[in-house]
């Protein structure tokens, strides 16, 4: 996608400056790039997670070209205006506890917006950052895909977050930027680095919890920074009848718990959810 903006505008970010800040002992990044284009940075992690490449390992692309979300839908975005960031992860837990680590990538990428953005935004379950009040409440302004890799005991979790779109530049209607958020800053440097720091931080308090999301502490701070818990939902799941009620909070694994008048207490694991205006509950 061609933007108007130039590096003034929308400046590129600097691979060496950001390793030198984040590549540190006892840092959590073991190794970063900083790619000018790429189809996906979870593409692009997964095949040098095939070679070897350590836990921890980075990949940031000033574009994507076939970036992916959820459920197969595209992501696009103009040339450095957004982050589009990858993370390897290995994880020394039980395979069961990784069902946190997007609601972990959420709370991290929240947590970054407001210190360097000065801006509150909210996660809608399971992978949505969105506006969290206003004229634009609800309006998404970034995603998360992780995504295990066949053959290896690892896992990518990517992150793509819509820093400064314009209107006209929006993929969807329902899209939003920090930008257009209001967002106090939108320098991108200081976000990725603290999107990483905030991600290693609670990732450490994960792992040494051994993945039990509430005694880290990540399931209290994604139940408090989540718009979708106390709304009226429609989750769509894949082959099986949607399910509405009102979204009550969380079960061990993450999954998003709904009560119903028809099936009482029902468990979401997967799928798409939708957050119910009073007109159209039903």
């Amino acid at each position: 996608m061609v933007s108007a903006y130039n590096d003034l505008d929308r400046p590129p970010l600097d691979e060496r400056s950001l390793q030198r800040a984040l590549m540190v002992p006892d840092g959590f990044v073991s190794a970063l790039r900083v790619l000018p284009t790429v189809e996906s940075t979870n593409t692009a992690l997964v095949a040098a997670a095939k070679d070897g490449a350590p836990h921890a390992s980075v990949v940031v692309a000033e574009e994507q070209t076939a970036g992916r979300g959820r459920l197969g839908r595209t992501w696009t975005a103009p040339p450095r205006s957004g982050l589009f960031v990858s993370i390897l992860l290995r994880p020394e837990v039980p395979l069961g506890a990784w069902t946190w680590l997007p609601l972990l990538a959420g709370v991290a990428a929240r947590e970054a917006v407001a210190r360097t953005a000065k801006l509150e935004i909210a996660l809608k379950w399971p992978n949505d950052l969105v506006v969290a009040e206003g004229e634009q409440q609800d309006r998404k302004l970034g995603g998360i895909l992780c995504e295990t890799i066949p053959g290896e005991d690892a896992i990518v979790a990517g992150i793509g977050l819509n820093v400064t779109l314009r209107e006209q530049e929006l993929p969807v209607p329902q899209a939003s930027s920090l930008a257009l958020a209001g967002a106090e800053s939108t320098d991108r440097d200081p976000l990725l680095r603290s999107l990483l720091r905030s991600f290693g931080t609670w990732y450490g308090r994960w792992s040494d919890a051994g993945g039990d999301a509430h005694a880290a502490g990540l399931a209290d701070a994604y139940r408090d920074a989540c718009a979708t818990i106390g709304r009226r939902v429609r989750a769509e799941l894949p082959g099986h009848d949607d399910v509405i009620g009102v979204a009550t909070g969380l079960d061990a694994a993450g999954a998003l718990l709904v009560t119903t008048s028809d099936q009482g207490e029902v468990a979401v694991g997967a799928g798409d959810v939708v957050h119910l205006r009073p007109e159209d509950a039903n």
